[in-house]
């Protein structure tokens, strides 16, 4: 049944036509490029040249719309050059079948490898193998070889002279990609007014930092606005965080909130306009009103940085504008928020300079890097072998997704173009070049390719065919035919595959008629062979697979090893302020944020394929992510905050980063081997830190303990507590409320599992009447060393679970919210239960064993004394934005999806 709900989702995705800005201007440009080598060589030479030349001017075109931040002159030379040396080898192995094959095999697996280096090495390589099997049944001698190689290359060249004479939209693509950071600031913003704890997608910040790094040649041509503003968005973002977070920033109702989000409304609203004149070019337009809020809010007394008086700080250039001189509020913002209030402001005022400098150069130092730190530096076409090359390196290792991809792929060229031979000698290059183009390192894009080659192969040859059948086209209208052909594909070329591949399918036959052929020679061939190479890509697939669900646990690992990292350098960066720690609080960052896009990326595949993990529900999985994402934030808050390098060590930071970092490491074991978590170190830690440290810190690292806690009941059950124990707690719940609804007594089978509860006037009668008191474990009475049982731990009955269902091995029992007294295994709102003497609440903390802190005064404790405005105290997201309880029965409510439109979580 798996199989069948996947294939259907693949089959709607293939088919799928999305709603996507078009550029026609851009397609216009390509598709004139192929009309020239066409026009040019039909004059000339022959239409089997212009065939050649067709083939090579529209395999650049469609190299130049690949996602790549290098210059798209530089991709139609580099995909021309590609396809010239591909098809020559080809020519001259043509002649001996199995040379040709060892050529085919060895230059397939060179293309499959090609995706270590990215997807649009990967996609252009793959072009260069369908160039290979189409022309080699073109020449007849060496000489002819090169000719055609020549002509191929040349039009590339031809693309590449379009591109530099007919610009559009210079830097357009780096443009966009600031913009959208920017623009995903300012929807931050707005939803930070509603939910202080709004998730953050830094995929945006992923995409900008990409398109900074770039060659020497686009630094020394690259606009002002291009300069620092990408690190400018990077500070801004926990800036927003902080100042709308109610434990380290505004308070959670009053004044102060109130006037918070104020400004976060005026930011979003800056934001937005510098995204605008960064998209387009054009000069920055603030409203007056967005000034002047912005201008009060950020004046106030600051009693922590020794302010007598109001300061004016921050936009000061834009207030005078409105002329705004007005009596500000005292005391609605104080402390750190009002330090990251006028942090903010100050950050805004910058970007908005930024973003006016329109298209002037940025200014070039003499030792010719551009800025402060100069600009991220991305190797040139010619030093890109040694890089390709360690790249290859890398993933020859057997459980590489992209050599097993590469393997894949030859082995599927070569028994495709075999088989094609045999079925159709003239056209059975088509199986190959459909199976070869199809073909992905992931099972939903390998899938879903092959339904969209398929229908749009079957819609654009019979489109092709009635046209040819009704005109009776010459040599000339066929040429201009598959020109148009040729413009469709690329301006529908970001809108699905289907919807491309039918224009594409239309222009070969076109080509193919320009080079003699007729339509009743390919129509069928073409929509058979095309079939059977779908086929056979989707069957090599299911049968040499690279599932990315086997793997999910350790791409969980990696991510925690990042954001553990990440959280520990910004702890350590109080307990040592020094310039060096702010860099290696970058590194970090940077390295979890690789982490972070691995695993979403890993997730998404995951979910989409018809194999589950036998450890890791996807649940299970939600949880945990939604974990690390509470503990990234934490961190982030503090990083807002670093303090410079005369500041005072604070020694509780210290003690907590050492312990974060050796129980991180730990964890990342214990993760891959799937054993049970363990922060001892890091909560002892906690609790050896001083209350009179800084608060904004120490509130921090709490924080962070409480989403290693989270993480913990996420991902330490093991295989048979997850098979087991919810399918018991479900058939238990039941047989109660039967009993309840018909005025009975329990079942026989449930009174043989549920002792009879003891006098309610006794110290051990649980609440519920012992309804939810476990099997027994002789586990509960022999503690490991390393934890010793608590004071209530005694007697051998296992932790019932309350609420859902779910217990740990341990003495005592639990009722629904999990308060029973003396119990070893408290019951949380989860329905995981955890070791500790006396009443637990509903997050599962124990305060009197564990020495847990009461909630901040400015933070109302909720029924858990947990996390404020969650639905069971543990903190876990539901659909609102809110993190919703789990139902009586064990299962997980439906509120565990993300909200629409809303990216994961940073």
């Amino acid at each position: 049944m798996r199989w069948l709900r996947v294939l259907g989702a693949i089959l709607r995705a293939g088919l799928t036509i999305e709603r996507t800005r078009l550029e026609p201007l851009v397609a216009l440009r390509a598709a004139a490029g192929v009309a020239i080598v066409v026009g040019l060589f039909l004059w000339l030479v022959s239409p089997a040249y212009a065939a050649s030349s067709a083939l090579g001017a529209f395999s650049a075109g469609t190299a130049t719309f690949q996602r790549s931040w290098r210059p798209r002159k530089v991709l139609a030379l580099g995909a021309g050059a590609g396809l010239a040396i591909s098809t020559f080898c080809g020519y001259v192995a043509a002649g001996h079948p199995v040379s040709f094959l060892l050529v085919l095999a060895t230059w397939t697996f060179l293309a499959g490898m090609a995706w270590s280096a990215g997807p649009t090495a990967g996609i252009v390589s793959c072009a260069t193998v369908a160039a290979m099997l189409v022309t080699v049944t073109l020449p007849t001698s060496v000489t002819e070889a090169l000719e055609h190689a020549g002509v191929i290359a040349f039009g590339g060249l031809v693309q590449a002279a379009l591109i530099w004479a007919f610009p559009i939209r210079r830097w357009g693509a780096h443009r966009d990609a600031l913009a959208d950071a920017f623009a995903a600031l300012a929807d931050f913003a707005r939803r930070l007014r509603h939910d202080p704890e709004a998730p953050f997608d830094a995929e945006p910040m992923t995409t900008a930092r990409d398109a900074a790094t770039l060659t020497p040649s686009q630094a020394r041509r690259r606009p002002a606005v291009l300069h620092g503003s990408r690190g400018l968005a990077e500070r801004i973002r926990p800036v927003l965080a902080t100042l709308a977070d109610p434990e380290v920033g505004a308070p959670a109702e009053g004044p102060g909130r109130d006037r918070a989000r104020d400004l976060l409304a005026t930011a979003a609203g800056i934001l937005d306009a510098a995204a605008r004149a960064i998209r387009r070019g054009e000069p920055v337009n603030v409203p007056e009103h967005s000034v002047e809020a912005l201008r009060r809010d950020t004046r106030g007394p600051d009693p922590a940085a020794g302010d007598g008086e109001a300061r004016d700080s921050g936009y000061a250039e834009y207030a005078s504008y409105a002329g705004y001189d007005g009596d500000f509020d005292p005391g609605a913002l104080d402390g750190s928020a009002l330090r990251a209030a006028r942090r903010l402001a100050d950050l805004l005022e910058q970007a908005v300079e930024i973003a006016d400098s329109g298209d002037a150069l940025a200014p070039t130092r003499a030792g010719g890097s551009q800025g402060d730190g100069g600009p991220l530096r991305r190797p040139t076409m010619l030093r890109l072998v040694p890089v390709l090359h360690r790249a290859f390196r890398r993933e020859l290792r057997r459980d590489s997704t992209v050599l097993r991809h590469a393997l894949r792929l030859a082995a599927v060229a070569c028994a495709g173009y075999g088989i094609g031979t045999v079925v159709s000698p003239d056209h059975g290059y088509w199986v190959p070049i459909t199976a070869v183009m199809v073909m992905r390192p992931d099972f939903h894009q390998t899938y879903a390719r092959a339904v969209a080659r398929l229908a749009g192969t079957a819609v654009g040859v019979g489109l092709a065919t009635a046209t040819v059948q009704l005109a009776h086209p010459g040599s000339w209208v066929t040429g201009a035919l598959a020109v148009v052909a040729a413009g469709l594909t690329y301006l529908l070329m970001r809108t699905g595959y289907a919807a491309s591949q039918c224009f594409t399918a239309a222009y070969v036959v076109f080509l193919l008629g320009l080079g003699g052929e007729t339509w009743q020679e390919t129509a069928g061939d073409r929509v058979l062979l095309t079939l059977l190479g779908g086929a056979m890509a989707m069957t090599a697939y299911a049968l040499f697979p690279a599932w990315e669900t086997p793997r999910i646990l350790d791409r969980l690992a990696d991510r925690l090893a990042g954001t553990g990292r990440y959280a520990a350098a910004v702890v350590r960066g109080y307990a040592e302020p020094a310039t060096e720690s702010r860099s290696e609080v970058h590194d970090a960052l940077l390295a979890g944020r690789a982490a972070d896009a691995a695993w979403n990326e890993a997730f998404l595949r995951a979910k989409q394929e018809p194999v589950l993990h036998p450890g890791l529900t996807r649940e299970e999985a939600e949880e945990a992510d939604d974990a690390l994402t509470s503990l990234g934030r934490a961190a982030m808050l503090l990083e807002t905050h670093l303090p410079g390098p005369d500041a005072r060590p604070s020694p509780g930071a210290s003690r907590f980063a050492e312990a974060l970092e050796a129980d991180t490491e730990q964890a990342v074991r214990d993760v891959r081997r799937r054993r049970a978590l363990d922060w001892d170190r890091v909560e002892q830690a906690l609790d050896e830190w001083s209350d009179n440290d800084d608060p904004v810190v120490r509130g921090a690292a709490e924080l962070q303990t409480r989403a290693l806690g989270e993480l913990t009941a996420a991902v330490s059950r093991s295989p048979l507590e997850q098979d087991v124990e919810p399918t018991r707690q479900v058939r238990r719940v039941q047989r109660e409320v039967e009993a309840e609804e018909s005025g009975t007594t329990p079942s026989p089978a449930l009174a043989d599992r549920t002792p009879p509860p003891p006098e309610p006037d006794t110290p051990e009668a649980p609440a519920d009447g012992g309804r939810t008191a476990g099997p027994t474990d002789d586990r509960a009475a022999d503690p490991t060393p390393d934890r010793p049982a608590d004071a209530g731990a005694g007697g051998a009955g296992g932790g019932g679970a309350g609420g859902t269902g779910r217990s740990m091995p341990g003495a005592g029992a639990a009722d629904d919210t999990g308060d029973g007294p003396g119990t070893a295994d408290a019951a949380d709102g989860t329905g995981r239960s955890r070791a500790g003497g006396g009443a637990a609440d509903r997050s599962g903390r124990n305060p009197a064993a564990t020495g847990e802190r009461t909630p901040a005064p400015n933070r109302p404790a909720d029924a858990g004394g947990d996390r404020p405005g969650t639905a069971d105290g543990t903190g876990r997201r539901g659909a609102d934005g809110a993190r919703g309880a789990r139902d009586g029965d064990g299962g997980r409510d439906a509120s565990r999806s993300r909200p629409a439109g809303e990216g994961r979580p940073d």
